[in-house]
């Protein structure tokens, strides 16, 4: 029966969750059970496809890319992958009707990363978020609203900033990593050999505003959703924070983090937060 074959395939995409994100499975535990297998389904697709672009160095990145998005269009027309990971998302494709051009986008994206390693214009850098992380951010919407398109286009613009906030956070904490191991850089106009205090905290401002006409759509989402995207927008406001308070110098040279005690603290504050109705 494929209900056994789709059972095992959603259970791969929560293993890959949990495997590769502390931080992002446990704000998807925060989340309703109606949906949370739904966001495994999405980032299990969106993590492989990651992976290959920025882990896979042995290997034919490419073709391991072009099989791997030749995969893609096959499960989602055929309604069935043997790859368990696609078998999954293509069935919350289905049952949300998430629009072709989200995971297109996300995928034009992630190509870029084979070969791409500098962003010089602004139009470029916004181009790559919006594949890289707001198309995500409303694949997830998708799930959030069940698919309602009237609550969907009301939500679409602060989904996409909170997308791009968690995303630049990202870039931010990884410039190390990004720069030496894989030799991009993200951010146009920005020596990261020279990286700066004003040139941080123009970065961080940017972020702030997107964090901020984030929160606005958070507060309207529906119930099933709302706790879980909140918990993991106090995580990345927190780690935020403490790239705010870290020299620029020290950016340059470390990943900062949150512990995983401060993880559970941030929980404990965003329960708080929305039992007492203040989200």
């Amino acid at each position: 029966m494929k209900a056994i074959f789709d059972t095992v395939s959603y259970s791969c995409s929560k293993i890959v969750t949990n495997s590769y994100s502390t931080s992002f499975s446990l704000a998807s535990k925060m989340l309703s059970d109606s949906i949370r297998q739904d966001i495994y389904n999405i980032y299990g697709f969106v993590r492989f496809a990651d992976e290959i672009v920025d882990t896979f160095h042995d290997y034919d990145k490419e073709k391991l890319f072009n099989d791997f998005e030749e995969e893609m269009y096959k499960a989602i027309e055929n309604r069935i992958s043997l790859n368990p990971i696609l078998n999954a998302f293509q069935k919350t494709v289905h049952q949300y009707n998430i629009n072709p051009e989200l995971y297109e986008a996300f995928m034009k994206s992630m190509r870029l990363d084979l070969h791409k390693t500098k962003y010089l214009t602004d139009l470029e850098y916004k181009e790559y978020i919006y594949g890289s992380a707001d198309v995500v951010g409303l694949m997830c919407l998708k799930v959030f609203v069940n698919g309602d398109q009237n609550k969907y286009d009301g939500l679409k613009e602060s989904a996409m900033h909170l997308g791009s906030a968690f995303q630049k956070v990202n870039f931010l904490r990884d410039l190390k990593a990004d720069y030496e191991n894989l030799e991009r850089t993200y951010f146009p106009n920005t020596d990261l050999n020279r990286l700066d205090e004003d040139s941080k905290l123009r970065i961080i401002k940017e972020i702030e505003d997107d964090f901020e006409k984030g929160l606005k759509g958070i507060l309207k989402l529906p119930v099933e959703a709302k706790f879980g995207v909140y918990t993991a927008f106090i995580y990345y406001r927190k780690l935020l924070k403490k790239l705010k308070k870290t020299p620029s110098l020290e950016i340059k040279n470390a990943r900062i983090r949150v512990p995983n005690y401060q993880k559970f603290g941030l929980l404990a504050k965003s329960y708080f937060d929305y039992r007492l109705n203040l989200i």
